[in-house]
């Protein structure tokens, strides 16, 4: 079992796992930084696996006196690079996540060795993540049925039961007020006027049977951001690194062999060093 040490950064809380070149995970909207699970084994005799949960995700503190937008994730991901005195790292986002690392990229382009977008589009979502929808289904069911109803048309159609029941678990941590003001910031981003200022590799990665960021948004990206590359999941839905997590990690090693220097280790705090 690989060892994993856990910190307190901001409000954020931050899982950390092997050594060598980072790789930041950022999850999306009411999902955790286990949704990239499936990734901490498979990456971190080769890197250091960095999995942040956002503000108001999963274990992370949800304070009354800050913002949970677009913005703010960007800014708590720097908080992480500068706890761990990271120059640069390769940044993956899921979904909202991806919004995020658009978002970090664009400010910060030489913090971003390289960029992998999942799931993710430049503007515009499926009806279940519509602003107007979600907040209907806030009022209506509340934020926990209303999140998990959102995740039941998430996956693919060869899901378990019991992976379902996982992600369902995991969406219930955040709320509502959270919610609402992620998925406005989320429905209100729009990077397609920007997408040529991205300038580092790309891989753009989504699931054949995504409706909630549909297929034809990833295509959008790639074409895009110059140096980019379209990697579609066959019978994977919204979350591809967790439904078929193989051919998601393949496609990431591959990736990662092509564009990042293994022999350049970063500086930064040491998984020796106590954790919070």
């Amino acid at each position: 079992m690989v060892h994993t040490e856990t910190y307190t950064i901001g409000d954020t809380i931050v899982h950390v796992s092997g050594a060598g070149s980072p790789l930041i995970f950022v999850h999306g909207f009411t999902t955790t930084a286990e949704f990239w699970r499936e990734q901490v084994e498979a990456f971190s005799a080769k890197y250091r696996v960095i999995r942040i949960n956002l503000p108001g995700h999963g274990v992370s503190p949800r304070p009354d006196a800050r913002s949970y937008t677009i913005e703010a994730f960007a800014d708590d991901v720097l908080g992480v690079y500068r706890e761990f005195a990271l120059e640069n790292a390769v940044l993956i986002g899921l979904s909202m996540g991806g919004t995020v690392a658009q978002s970090f990229t664009l400010s910060h382009p030489q913090r971003v060795q390289a960029l992998v977008l999942v799931g993710a589009t430049p503007h515009g979502l499926g009806e279940d993540v519509n602003v107007d929808n979600v907040f209907k289904a806030i009022d209506e069911l509340g934020v926990v049925q209303a999140s998990q109803n959102v995740i039941e048309r998430s996956f693919g159609r060869g899901a378990s039961h019991e992976l379902v029941a996982f992600a369902k678990g995991e969406v219930a941590q955040t709320p509502a007020f959270v919610a609402r003001e992620a998925i406005a910031s989320l429905n209100a981003s729009d990077s397609r006027a920007h997408l040529h200022d991205i300038s580092v590799p790309t891989l753009v990665v989504v699931g054949n049977e995504d409706i909630i960021t549909p297929p034809s948004e990833s295509v959008v990206l790639a074409k895009g951001i110059s140096e980019s590359r379209l990697e579609i999941i066959a019978d994977a839905g919204h979350f591809p690194m967790l439904e078929q997590p193989q051919a998601f990690n393949r496609v990431l090693e591959t990736f990662l062999e092509d564009h990042v220097n293994q022999s350049s280790l970063v500086r930064g705090k040491s998984l020796s060093q106590p954790a919070i």
